[in-house]
């Protein structure tokens, strides 16, 4: 059998399709594997895409603060235990599935046509995120252009500054003694003319803002008072979210081909600027008060008592390795069939949680020399999300000498970081598009990618209108959140216990070589037991936690909820929706219907026949289109 084999495995993707033979196809190569897809040039473009498609702004503006919030230093313990229970398992799962298939998302579901609408919903969902990433990135490019000034524009109160904003606190009150021993309670103007001293602890302080937070809301947002109020677009803030569109369309206007070498660049860069950023901020004065409060000078073990540590712990692992987004599968599908998943998925999931730790220590030290200038307890000055890359650094950053340099780093660094995950999301949707229109892709990439481009850029002008930071929050809050759990739930159910376990181990085997029984115990155990434990745990504890959208002390109108609600429920309507259609669609009476639609079809196994073996010997090409094919509403095809 294996000298039969032995032909078919040399032309492995070398054979010629004579039809499409004179059609140019840049994202593809002679050396390629996949010759219909394409494959990455070398591991390095896959490996550098994952690494920059799980190590995005998370990594740098929330994960130090939820250290710091939940015991410092403990709080590697419960997250450490997320990684290897919850967060590893599904990222190896899905780096899998995209590699056996070499299929995107959606079509990958040929594995289990009940379950299409899963993949459905994790396409939209991305799309949705996509759109208000991207308005992000943009906010990073402002900030990276006014960076090129002598004086950074939010280092002090100037014209556009209202009454409350100010470089220090202003006291408005406190207790002092006087003369008499009497202690006494005044404003402090009376205080200082009389030659009095405010007693410690004993100082009210006036409602100030610091110049770069009236900075953050009324020059670079020019932010209304709420949704209600959508004001006029931003111009400037247009402007960068084109720019920031034309960089992607021109990173990915060859796929895999062009996006793989750009990322060289985008990964690797912000390592360098955070080491750069982590050595200037350790000689500052202050900045080991910073990391002691990041760390804990003694880390606080009781916080691991708080099951809120625990669910911050796993939430974070869930959101940072991108998970359920679509993106891992899409990435991995233009892998080589024996290239080892296995171990890429260890190294990336390793690197993104390092960096996450790494970038805390830069962030923290600056922080702290922030505080010691200000006289400020450090937890005083500390913030995540907007607050922390628009605020709170930026102002720790001018109050450093030649602080342009270090802001232009800084949001440099913002932006690579923003723009690696962009690539993946991006390039998820053109995957899901090239799986269902395979001839049409093949000639019309370019123009299909600038497309989805423009498309999105218009769609995301109404998150850069006065009440644009409302629009990213609202979408952040729904979108982000419990359709990507229920879609990873699903996923794991559904190829665990409805495809099954051990059938798919055998697929992984397929490509990466027998393994021992013993080697499989505990993914065997996180896949059928612990990550569906958790995920759902997560799920109801978000879902029972549930708060209305607010930004700041700004709350959200009744519509504006009504709006999250009806995104979220059109993101998830898919997978109900999808499985009926399949159930109508197949023949017999409801339970065979049920059955059909929970097997395989038939065109579900490895992309090449090459690498089926007797396993999957009976598998329809999956490159050709069948007359028993069905259409999903949403025009996709298993």
């Amino acid at each position: 059998m294996g000298m039969l084999s032995l032909p078919g495995f040399l032309s492995c993707g070398k054979k010629k399709d004579f039809s499409l033979s004179n059609e140019k196809d840049a994202h593809t190569s002679a050396s390629d594997e996949n010759a219909e897809r394409g494959n990455w040039s070398n591991k390095g473009d896959y490996l550098l895409s994952m690494v920059g498609y799980a190590v995005g702004l998370g990594n740098v503006w929330r994960f130090p603060y939820l250290t710091y919030q939940n015991g410092g230093g403990a709080f590697l313990i419960p997250y450490t235990l997320m990684l290897a229970l919850a967060g590893l398992p599904l990222f190896f799962m899905e780096c899998s599935l995209g590699q056996f298939a070499s299929l995107g998302p959606v079509s990958v579901w040929r594995i289990l046509p009940l379950f299409q609408g899963v993949g459905v919903t994790m396409v939209i969902i991305s799309t949705f995120v996509t759109i208000y990433y991207n308005v992000i990135i943009a906010y990073a490019l402002y900030y990276l252009f006014a960076s090129f000034q002598k004086v950074l524009p939010w280092s002090d109160c100037f014209s556009w500054a209202d009454e409350f904003c100010s470089k220090t606190r202003l006291v408005s009150d406190c207790n002092a003694t006087t003369l008499d021993g009497e202690i006494i309670h005044a404003n402090y103007s009376f205080i200082t003319s009389n030659n009095l001293t405010c007693l410690n602890g004993t100082m009210n302080y006036k409602p100030v803002q610091f110049p770069s937070e009236q900075y953050w809301d009324k020059v670079a947002l020019q932010r209304s008072s709420g949704l209600d109020e959508t004001g006029h677009i931003v111009w400037y803030l247009a402007l960068c979210l084109l720019l920031s569109w034309i960089i992607v369309g021109a990173a990915l206007f060859k796929g895999i081909k062009s996006s793989g070498k750009v990322v060289y660049f985008t990964a690797l860069f912000p390592y360098v600027i955070l080491l750069i950023l982590l050595v200037r901020g350790a000689t500052l004065e202050g900045a080991l008060d910073g990391i002691e409060y990041y760390i804990g000078t003694q880390s606080n073990i009781t916080k691991l008592m708080e099951a809120e540590v625990w669910k911050d712990a796993a939430t974070q692992i869930f959101y940072s390795l991108s998970v359920a987004w679509g993106g891992l599968v899409a990435l991995s599908s233009y892998n080589k069939f024996h290239n080892n998943c296995y171990s890429d998925a260890i190294l990336v999931c390793v690197i993104n949680c390092l960096t996450s730790i790494f970038a805390g220590f830069a962030i923290f030290s600056i922080l702290g020399h922030m505080a010691f200038v200000s006289e400020r307890q450090v937890s005083e000055v500390v913030d995540s999300g907007f607050d922390l890359a628009f605020v709170a650094y930026p102002e720790a950053l001018s109050k450093l000498p030649v602080s342009p340099l270090w802001s232009f780093l800084f949001f440099f660094m913002l932006l690579l970081l923003g723009l690696d995950s962009q690539f993946a999301s991006i390039e998820t949707l053109t995957t899901t598009i090239q799986d269902i229109y395979p001839k049409v892709m093949k000639k019309l990439r370019v123009p299909i990618t600038l497309g989805v481009c423009i498309l999105l850029f218009l769609l995301g002008l109404i998150c850069v209108t006065q009440a644009g930071i409302y629009w990213v929050n609202l979408i952040d809050h729904f979108c982000a959140g419990w359709g990507i759990l229920i879609a990873a739930v699903l996923e794991i159910i559904g190829i665990v216990y409805i495809y099954g376990g051990n059938r798919f181990i055998e697929d992984i085997e397929m490509m990466i070589g027998k393994k021992s029984r013993l080697f499989w115990l505990w993914w065997r155990m996180c896949w059928f037991f612990i990550t569906p434990v958790l995920l759902m745990a997560i799920l109801v504890w978000s879902l029972v936690t549930f708060s209305p959208p607010t930004y700041g002390s700004v709350l959200y109108p009744a519509w504006g909820t009504a709006v999250g609600w009806c995104m979220i429920i059109f993101c998830v309507i898919w997978i109900p929706i999808v499985a009926i259609f399949k159930i109508i669609k197949a023949e017999g009476n409801l339970c065979q219907r049920m059955l059909s639609c929970c097997r395989p079809a038939a065109n579900w196994g490895p992309y090449l026949e090459c690498h089926r073996g007797e396993r999957y010997s009976h598998v329809v090409d999956p490159k050709k289109e069948k007359e028993h094919e069905i259409p999903t509403v949403s025009g996709f095809v298993y």
